[in-house]
């Protein structure tokens, strides 16, 4: 019989078998999956993007509104209005503004001045009083009248009545008037109202918007979903001066279900279903290309911008580690990247600093890194290049924050200050140069002066002389006339030495000396110019006043320099009373201790005053209203007097007769040098005209 059973090889074996349609219904599986996974994870990107989207446009209009509302703000100080304007300008603001709840004026001191609140609602400030809840609006105006502009607060809980309360933000605009600070006003946000009104109800559409903290607690919410289901949550950082807002977006829509089209991508097939898999692989894919390809671009753009600046730019991580450094940086210093990326503090300090200065500024750094100095403030040091050259540059370094906004280091900004050094050098030799041009040009006055002031001293000794002379003559020289004689002799030597000082005070002050500064007792000052005085107002019988407390104040000066400070505002005072009734010819010199630093110097006469027009260049060099002065005295009293740190102003008299002149030096401190000690003076004094 023949046999009927196939041959083994031809026979299909159903582990084979098995095994094809395992693997097609594999195949259908992972494409089904595949698709499936491909399908959500798509719906999911579009979703999480119009969140993205949405929170960008939340961030931008709340960004406008807040910008609308400080040029509104600043509106309100135009033309320097009064209280009463300003008032009637900031209610009609709250009425157009609902996101204000409050605005007020404020003095340089933080007193309030005015407030007017919000027509919408209850006062703000009724459970806890506006001066207890005033620390946050007080540093924003600390750092507006430090960066002279707008500055933010951090937001705080304001208590409501009936136990609900209100999270509020200030902003504090500088007042000025003249270009000279004034004071403040201060307008308060509630974060609530600022979401809702500022942000469009098409941009809240489906969300829940929330100014949040750091560690997501809610400040404020709004939108039009009651909460968000947290799956598409986008945040955005609004920065402010002086503060930061952190506003979240959280979507009301879930994780998307299966997409509705799977039944249909199932009955059409296992080819339609791979078809769309990789339509979507292919679109996903050309995305990709397309996004490195920005990425690509953006970072050559950026790396071209980095090397055309001829600005050094350095990073640093937390540890001081430099992690990236700019051509023109390399350019600045002489070292290639690769000899700087990965220095740091201690013994591998960066090649370019002074080894002599390695300690301290290993210390420095250690003390930024620390965090302890504000961000952006400029410091100036010295780099080395690697030729061994010293040279100065100014750093200004802020923090360098990663995507997620925590600090991953310092980036820094190197200018070289070699040129600037060189032309400030350049600038200063000149400006010696014009004060000895100024100085010779003074000598001519100084030669004035010089004879004037010393006319007195020399006709003085020549008259002591010509007494002596005439008392030797008479060949009958007794004991008192012995004394007359030894008298007169001193009082040549006196009148010798005080021609000898000013001669050398001239001197000094042609030479540019540093003066020789001492402590004294400024009764002693008065009494070495009171000859000199008392002969110039022997000639207009000018009747003569004397003021100090007891004890007398003592003060560190040069005595030479302000005894004729003290001449030159005395003659002034005397000869402003030439004209004037003879019981106004009253010459009055004050001293008054102002406290533990400062004593005040006043010299004060009784004539017609100082017109205006003549005040504003009374101290103007060259300028007179005397048809034989030169105009320098003044200048040179107020150049002696700001050399010793004080001030010399004027005052014309409260009934508009007199005039004060007032300077002040500084009052003796530990450790100043005395002079020989001389005889008490009275505490006020009285003298009239010989």
């Amino acid at each position: 019989m023949m046999s009927t059973e196939l041959p083994s090889p031809l026979r299909p074996r159903p582990r084979r078998r098995l095994m094809l349609w395992g693997a097609l219904v594999g195949l259908l599986v992972v494409a089904q999956t595949a698709l499936v996974k491909l399908t959500v994870e798509y719906e999911t990107a579009r979703a999480q993007d119009r969140v993205e989207r949405a929170a960008a446009e939340a961030g931008g209009e709340i960004r406008q509104s807040l910008s609308r509302d400080l040029q509104s703000l600043q509106a309100l100080l135009w033309n320097e209005p009064s209280l009463p304007q300003w008032r009637a300008d900031a209610a009609d603001l709250l009425r157009s503004r609902r996101e204000l709840v409050r605005i007020e004026r404020r003095a340089l001191d933080f007193s309030l001045l005015m407030g007017v609140d919000s027509p919408y609602r209850n006062p703000l400030f009724t459970v806890i009083p506006r001066d207890e809840l005033r620390v946050d609006a007080e540093v924003a105006c600390a750092n507006a009248r430090r960066l002279a502009g707008p500055a933010y607060s951090r937001s705080y809980f304001v208590p409501l009545p009936g136990g609900l309360g209100l999270e509020v933000m200030d902003v504090c605009v500088p007042v000025t008037e003249r270009a000279q600070p004034t004071g403040f006003m201060v307008a308060t946000y509630a974060l609530h109202s600022l979401l809702v009104e500022a942000v469009a109800a098409e941009t809240a559409k489906g969300h829940e918007l929330a100014f949040v903290e750091g560690d997501g607690t809610r400040l404020a919410r709004a939108g039009s979903v009651p909460r968000g289901q947290g799956v598409f949550v986008a945040q955005r950082l609004i920065d402010l001066p002086g503060a930061t807002l952190q506003l979240r977006l959280d979507s009301g829509a879930g994780q998307p279900a299966l997409i509705p089209n799977l039944a249909v991508a199932l009955v059409l097939g296992l080819s339609l279903a791979l078809a769309a898999v990789v339509a979507l692989l292919a679109r996903d894919v050309r995305r990709r290309a397309q996004a490195e390809q920005d990425l690509a671009e953006a970072l050559a753009f950026r790396k071209a911008m980095e090397d055309s600046l001829v600005t050094g730019l350095r990073a640093r991580d937390l540890e001081g580690r430099i992690t990236y450094v700019n051509p023109a940086f390399c350019a600045m210093v002489g070292f290639e990247p690769h000899e700087l990326i990965g220095k740091t503090i201690g013994p591998h300090s960066p090649p370019y600093w002074p080894p002599e200065m390695v300690q301290e500024y290993t210390q420095r750094q250690q003390v930024r890194l620390s965090g302890t100095l504000p961000p952006r403030e400029g410091f100036e040091t010295t780099f080395m290049r690697r030729n061994g050259e010293r040279f100065p540059v100014m750093i200004y370094e802020a923090p360098l924050v990663d995507r997620e906004g925590h600090q991953a280091g310092w980036m820094g900004a190197v200018l070289d200050l070699s040129d600037q050094k060189r032309v400030e050098e350049v600038s200063r030799q000149q400006h010696e140069k014009l004060q000895a041009t100024a100085r010779l040009a003074t000598v001519g006055e100084m030669a004035s002066l010089l004879s004037h002031e010393l006319n007195q001293p020399l006709a003085a000794i020549s008259s002591y002389a010509t007494g002596s002379v005439n008392l030797m003559r008479d060949g009958q020289v007794d004991a008192g006339t012995q004394a007359m004689i030894l008298q007169a002799l001193q009082r040549i030597a006196e009148q010798a030495e005080r021609a000898g000082r000013v001669i050398k005070s001239v001197h000094d002050f042609v030479r540019r000396r540093e003066h020789i500064r001492e402590a004294i007792r400024a009764d002693q000052i008065i009494d070495a110019v009171m000859p000199l005085v008392r002969l110039q107002a022997r000639k207009s019988a000018t009747r003569i006043e004397l003021d100090w407390p007891q004890p007398v104040p003592r003060v560190v000066c040069d005595r030479t320099m302000v005894e004729q400070v003290l001449l030159n505002l005395t003659r002034n005072a005397i000869q402003a009373m030439e004209d004037q009734p003879l019981e106004r010819r009253v010459l009055l010199i004050r001293v008054r201790q102002l406290d533990a630093r400062w004593v005040a110097f006043s010299v004060i006469d009784r004539g017609p005053g100082i017109a205006p027009e003549v005040a504003a260049r009374l101290f103007t060099p060259f300028f007179t209203t005397r048809r034989e002065g030169m105009g320098l005295g003044l200048s040179l009293c107020r150049t002696v007097i700001e050399q010793h740190g004080g001030a010399l102003v004027f005052d014309n008299g409260a009934d508009g007769v007199g005039t004060e002149f007032r300077f002040t030096l500084p009052a003796e401190g530990p450790g100043a040098r005395r002079p020989q000690a001389a005889t008490p003076a009275p505490s006020a004094t009285e003298e009239s005209s010989p």
